[in-house]
């Protein structure tokens, strides 16, 4: 048999093991064994039973000890002194229950990069103490080892495989079987962040990520990574000899040779890890993802090089170009040969608080200035201050009298330039060259512009790098990999008899939308289209078509909207329709606003807020709580907006180029898992021809964008090929009769899998389209094979991945209609039928057993999460698999149903419903002292006491199964988070709604 264990378990074991060749084989001079220089920079199997350590032990403290004495040569000579760094280190392993799992890992980071010290000198002097060599590799014992075992108090958890490096153990890997389709990685990496870290967090202090498979996908994610975040590795690994073999292993055995070598690891930790406050002034922890990894350390191998002097990374919009310019600024900064260099940070905003800013100060970089104006911007260059400095582009252009010159001839500074097309290929980008003359030059871009007038390529592509890019990490890579979300287009025109021609006419003129720095150039075109585009008929319909398509697609999933108008004056004209329609509150309108405008424009100074103000209302948007609900711009928060809340763009501007794409771009990032997508609503044609309105060389930029004609002509073929799996069934049978019927063409776990997969791309179509007309002829087979879908789906809960939720448009469906519990589940009755056990003693009919199979799971998955049941229904998955492969006849099959169905009903009966409610707060209890932090004490008890009142005075039997009653539950919810000033935590609001559901 195939298991875990004998399949991917062994074979990464085995991989792992390659990884890294034995060091010359050469003589040693004779030394005491602590100074042993270990022999292998790869990793070497250790048996757990030959590993030096307690159950209860993190660290392995012989192998430590000698790492100590052999890289610190005043441990060395006083080798008693390593027992004095061991006492501090374990003193941070036990810190993880009072001062939680990131402060303990972020100290131990710190200890492990070798940034403490200890009085070991002469006099007492403070030194450095090293725990590990990241210069040396040969000087480092790696080790790789199975099943081990952790205990801390009462919990003892058995991880599948870590990494030990001198006996720290810095990665931990789960491994799942590769042979049940509805077994994935997903299940690996709950186990490590939904159980391993809350109950045994000691054996995550010393980690640096932590890696899930079943063989065919590999994901990493480090501690408190919510598991949606978890990500592929997917540069090839170097010894890929076999690219043209289709292994079925093939892909996991690059991801592992790629991240999991030890110089792998080990840069990882040194250089691409950081802790940072979030907005919530949480503590979090952040690694890289693998094209940030790529990008940086080519930024800093073309800087030691020395040649050439300047390089294009192209990544996609939305996928961490902030945080691979701080990786890279972090690497170059502390690299030795570099000498100290000077790492300029040019962005090109005219104001310096932009997303990127704030990546860089919320992740505590050290020695970080800001250059807000050009004096002291010369100031820092002059004095050959050795920072990282954040400035823009525009303080190389405000020389007195436009006199431009070098400031700082150094060779070892390097810039790197945000967005490097809008202001690079002008006259501020000459100005930066000639003040920076021997400097490096970097531009990161994610829609790079490759025409005569503008070219990228030619302002920072090096002639030696192929194609005219360093780094590039392509739209179809960040979708394959989860970074962002692919866009669906809805061209939605308003027929009011505007004569097209002539809008095109004006279009054509309009290349790079009307930004605050092209307008007036523009003038003349845009007056011709502003007469078009702003009759008060056209924008009267466009508006109720806006809050007709927000209100019935976008925030039933709660979600919200942005609708980008012409110019300043298009924005009141829409807010004043929109008001008639929507309450007041709904909208809002964020737009720059001039300093000759109070006098010339009274009505646009209530939208003149401060950046404060902005970013406060910018706040509330992104809180799912709050009543604003769509966001009404021009020019404002089309590039560099983040709100991953928002999911559909209104276009009722012309935009091109990199204008468009960095636009509609703006709801393309991840959220929830309802959210599988971003909505582009069209209301000027624009989408007509993406290939013009998208004008870069490269193909992939078209296929970013699928029309929502092309879903409803997917539509058919996906409905087909999931009611191709019940050929004869009667769809119109009722009750269980026909329930049986369906599940009779479902016998086993691979066919049950396999129609998940096919309902999972039918169930993301519908939920796209919905509510569209269209629907409604496929409405009847699609109600009905959710409801198959919801009968077979595994009552454990094993298989996250492919056995999806139900979106919230399609639970609507089934519940429209249908009362609460409206089959009977009379369970009671069939276990004590005696006509049933006569049954069983002769002759087993297939009928019964898989009506008492189907309300068996249904009665199991009501009290999903209490262990007691838990239990029971991995016992039915087990039984069930066992009579599918041809373990058991159908007479032990239908005995032991019989019998887990007893012991469910005295479970039942044995479990009072407060119970289950006692263990909902006990559960809410640990998520919100999970939250609590030194600067934001909350009374627990208090808050639990006030959710638990409020939720039994509205839930009401079988609320989960209701619209209504999920809607009322929620608000209840709300409503007492929000008395404690916790309702715009979503994720906090997400994980209590999950426990209510499971427990009330």
């Amino acid at each position: 048999m195939f298991t875990e264990s004998n399949t991917v378990e062994a074979y990464l074991s085995d991989l792992l093991a390659d990884l890294g060749n034995p060091l010359a084989n050469k003589a040693e001079e004779p030394s005491p064994n602590y100074l042993r220089k270990p022999r292998r920079t790869g990793w070497h199997f250790a048996a757990p039973a030959d590993i030096p350590r307690q159950p209860h032990e993190l660290l392995v403290e012989p192998w430590l000890r000698d790492a100590l004495i052999r890289l610190n040569p005043e441990i060395a000579a006083r080798p008693d002194l390593a027992d004095e760094v061991l006492y501090k280190l374990r003193a941070i392993v036990l810190s993880v229950r009072s001062d939680g799992l990131i402060r303990a890992n972020e100290e131990m980071a710190a200890w492990m990069r070798g940034e403490r010290s200890m009085p070991f000198g002469p006099n007492n002097e403070h030194v450095p103490v090293r725990l590990i060599d990241f210069d040396d590799l040969g000087r480092n014992e790696f080790v790789l080892t199975r099943q081990f075992t952790f205990r801390a108090g009462p919990a003892e958890r058995r991880a599948d495989l870590v990494l030990l490096v001198n006996g720290l153990p810095l990665v931990l890997i789960e491994a799942k079987t590769p042979v049940k389709k509805c077994i994935s990685w997903v299940d690996g990496a709950l186990q490590v962040h939904e159980d391993y870290e809350k109950f045994v967090p000691e054996l995550f202090v010393c980690n640096v990520f932590s890696v899930a498979t079943e063989g065919k996908e590999f994901r990493y994610g480090s501690i408190g990574l919510p598991v949606k975040d978890w990500g592929p590795w997917n540069l090839d690994g170097e010894a890929d000899d076999a690219r043209g073999q289709t292994h079925p292993l093939k892909s996991l055995r690059q991801s592992v040779e790629s991240m999991l070598r030890p110089q792998v690891v080990l840069d990882i930790l040194a250089s691409f890890t950081l802790f940072a406050t979030d907005k919530k002034k949480r503590r979090i922890k952040i690694i890289c993802r693998y094209q940030q990894y790529e990008a940086a350390n080519k930024i800093v191998e073309r800087v030691l090089a020395g040649q050439p002097k300047k390089g294009l990374i192209w990544h996609f919009q939305g996928s961490g170009k902030s945080l691979l310019m701080v990786f890279a600024a972090q690497k170059l900064r502390m690299h030795p040969r570099l000498k100290n260099p000077t790492v300029l940070i040019v962005v090109d905003r005219i104001d310096l608080d932009t997303q990127i800013t704030g990546t860089f100060t919320g992740a505590d970089i050290p020695n970080l200035e800001k250059a807000d104006s050009r004096e002291k911007l010369q100031q820092l260059l002059a004095q050959d201050v050795r920072k990282i400095i954040i400035t823009t582009i525009f303080k190389f252009g405000e020389t007195p009298n436009g006199k431009a010159g070098a400031l700082n001839e150094r060779s070892n500074i390097i810039a790197l330039v945000d967005e490097a097309h809008r202001t690079q290929e002008g006259d501020l980008g000459r100005k930066m060259r000639e003040a920076l003359p021997n400097a490096f030059l970097f531009g990161l871009t994610g829609t790079p512009i490759n025409r005569a007038d503008r070219n990228t390529f030619y302002a920072f592509g090096a002639d030696e790098d192929e194609k005219g890019y360093l780094s590039r990490y392509g739209f179809e890579e960040s979708i394959r990999d989860g970074a962002t979300l692919r866009l669906h287009f809805e061209p939605r025109l308003v027929d009011l008899h505007i004569d097209k021609a002539a809008i095109d006419e004006a279009y054509k003129d309009l290349t790079g939308g009307l930004s605050d720095l092209d307008r007036d150039n523009l003038a003349k075109t845009a007056a011709k289209m502003a007469v078009l585009v702003k009759t008060p008929e056209r924008i009267r319909r466009i508006c109720e078509d806006i809050v007709q398509h927000y209100q019935s697609k976008v925030e039933p999933n709660g979600f919200k909207g942005q609708v980008v108008t012409f110019d300043r004056e298009s924005c009141l004209l829409f807010k004043a329709e929109l008001d008639k329609l929507l309450p007041t509150e709904a909208t809002d309108i964020v737009m720059s606003v001039q300093p000759g405008d109070r006098k010339e424009r009274p009505e646009y100074a209530r939208y003149d807020r401060s950046r404060d103000e902005e970013e406060r209302l910018l706040d509330r948007f992104r809180d799912p709580a709050d009543p604003l609900k769509l966001i009404i711009v021009t020019a404002k928060l089309l590039t560099g907006f983040d709100a991953p809340i928002l999911q559909a763009i209104y276009l009722d501007k012309p935009l091109r180029d990199h204008t468009l794409l960095q636009a509609i771009c703006r709801v393309n990032r991840t959220y929830s898992e309802q959210k599988t997508h971003g909505l582009v609503v069209d209301y000027l044609g624009i989408f007509d021809d993406v290939a013009a309105a998208l004008e870069f060389d490269d193909q992939s930029v078209k296929q970013v964008i699928s029309n929502i004609q092309e879903l409803k002509d997917k539509l058919p073929e996906a409905m087909q090929k999931c009611l191709a799996f019940f050929p004869g069934v009667d769809r119109s049978q009722q009750g269980y009769e026909g329930l049986i019927a369906a599940q009779q063409c479902l016998p086993n776990n691979d066919t049950r899998d396999a129609f998940a997969a096919e309902y999972s791309v039918l169930a993301r179509i519908w939920e796209a389209l919905s509510p569209d007309p269209l629907l409604g002829q496929y409405e009847t087979d699609y109600k009905w094979l959710s409801q198959i879908y919801q009968s077979v789906q595994p009552s454990s809960g094993h298989g996250k991945l492919i056995w999806h939720s139900l979106g919230a448009k399609t639970i609507e469906l089934i519940h429209q209609n249908v009362h609460v519990d409206a089959i009977r589940d009379d369970l009671d009755t069939l276990v004590l039928d005696a006509d049933l056990l006569e049954a069983v003693l002769s002759n087993p009919d297939p009928k019964k057993a898989k009506e008492l199979e189907i309300k068996l799971n249904r009665r199991l998955r009501k009290h999903q999460g209490n262990p007691k049941f838990k239990d029971l229904s991995e016992r039915l998955d087990a039984l069930k698999e066992r009579f599918e492969s041809g373990q058991i006849n159908s007479v032990d099959f239908l005995k032991q149903l019989l019998q887990i169905a007893k012991e469910t009903l005295q479970a039942e009966r044995e479990t009072p419903p407060e119970e289950d409610e006692d263990r909902g707060k006990a559960a809410l209890t640990a998520l919100f002292n999970e939250v609590k932090t030194p600067e934001t004490p909350i009374i627990v008890e208090r808050v639990v006491t006030d959710i638990d009142e409020i939720v039994r005075l509205v839930r009401f039997p079988g609320w989960q199964g209701t619209q209504a009653g999920e809607r009322e539950v929620k608000k209840a919810l709300r409503k007492a988070l929000f008395k404690y000033k916790l309702h715009a935590d979503e994720e906090l609001f997400e994980k209590a709604f999950s426990y209510i559901r499971q427990y009330y």
